[in-house]
């Protein structure tokens, strides 16, 4: 199997391992333009469940500060879109790490 190959998948599969490290490792360090191109898109992947870190950290803020005891709707609703992300991000690098070790 090719080097550029395995590099390439591994940066996807590294969200179980190394997070954002890996494809930025790689990224810097590899002079392919394929493995380039792909460690750039995992790490922008692996980066998308932060963007949305702040509207959780706001939610709970909100929903705690102000509303004393009602029911923190925001803050379940950020928690649940937060998961649904993550868990899309999770499947989306498997599928491009495993299509890039089956392709040609």
């Amino acid at each position: 199997m090719e080097t550029r190959k395995v590099l390439s998948s591994l940066c996807y599969f590294s969200i179980f391992f190394a997070g954002f490290i890996f494809p930025l490792a790689v990224y810097l360090a590899t002079g392919d333009k394929e493995t380039k191109r792909h460690a750039k898109k995992s790490l922008l992947s692996h980066l998308i469940p932060l963007i949305l870190t702040p509207l959780l950290v706001l939610a709970v803020f909100y929903d705690f500060t102000s509303q004393q005891d009602a029911i923190p709707v925001f803050t379940v609703i950020s928690i649940i879109v937060m998961i649904l992300l993550c868990l899309a991000v999770v499947i989306w690098n498997i599928v491009k790490g495993v299509k890039v070790l089956t392709a040609e």
